[in-house]
């Protein structure tokens, strides 16, 4: 069942942006279509959907204020870093410190349209990272999904004919957690819900420390989490995106009526 909407003009704004005097449905719109085992699992694990809801934005709003710290440091802005993410960013001015990365004012939020299988986004940067160009994506996730891979790969199409250099994708994940300084287990706060997870070995298991019987965890101070992951080959992951694409006009095949889309 698609999402409900009031009118046709709700449908656009939420939906897509109207680019020349024409409607292109959103890339993150399109995207939302797959299913998300862990989110169905959240909703069923919360006290009720509201709850459910209450986290979601709170932790939604606590994103956008690392996106926007991360944007305005790209753009050389000065601002006031608010302490609820202030170790999020130390740690990324830190990273910065080591790692190569370069990217143009005029490349941040940059707009991008395909034309020929229409759709439009918005990338958060193109960026020059060890010699080569691509593009980089900001996520504020506990884990780099694979289902980012769908959304950059539609950047990376509608781009290449304008950059003929563009090369490559990264996603750029930058979080926050304490440490138990007793077994390793991590905690992250996020949306006002705490949750706990004990580190992982290389094969998946669960490492738990030997002779460490159950304690009430012991968290250090909050600090931040950067990881920058590479994905080069999104030829097959814009396969996947468009057969996403085509499910999503499908499911709002009656909007898509109502508003002339073709």
């Amino acid at each position: 069942m698609s999402d409900y909407y009031r009118n046709e003009g709700e449908f656009k704004e939420a939906c897509g942006y109207t680019i020349d005097g024409k409607w292109f449905p959103r890339v993150t719109k399109i995207v939302s279509i797959k299913a998300k085992p862990a989110l169905l699992r959240f909703y069923a694990e919360a006290e009720s959907f509201d709850a459910a809801q209450s986290i979601t934005q709170k932790s939604a709003e606590e994103g956008t204020l690392i996106h926007e710290a991360v944007e305005n440091i790209f753009l050389g802005k000065s601002q006031e870093i608010p302490e609820s993410i202030r170790p999020a960013v130390n740690s990324f001015l830190e990273f910065l410190d080591t790692k190569s990365i370069r990217v143009a004012p005029d490349l941040v939020e940059r707009r991008v349209v395909h034309y020929g299988h229409r759709y439009a986004g918005t990338v958060d940067a193109l960026a020059l990272i060890d010699g080569k160009f691509g593009v980089l994506d900001i996520k504020t996730s506990q884990d780099i999904y694979r289902d980012y891979n769908l959304q950059t790969s539609a950047y990376m199409d509608a781009l290449k004919d304008t950059f003929p250099n563009l090369s490559t994708r990264w996603i750029l994940r930058i979080d926050q957690i304490q440490t138990c300084i007793v077994c390793d287990a991590i905690r992250r706060l996020k949306g006002g819900r705490e949750k706990i997870r004990m580190p992982k070995g290389a094969n998946g298991f669960t490492i738990r420390k030997a002779g460490i019987p159950e304690h009430a965890h012991e968290w250090s101070p909050l600090k931040g989490v950067i990881e920058l992951k590479e994905f080069p080959y999104w030829k097959n992951d814009f396969e996947a995106f468009l057969g996403a694409k085509r499910l999503w006009e499908w499911e709002n095949e009656l909007w898509l009526k109502r508003i002339q889309y073709s």
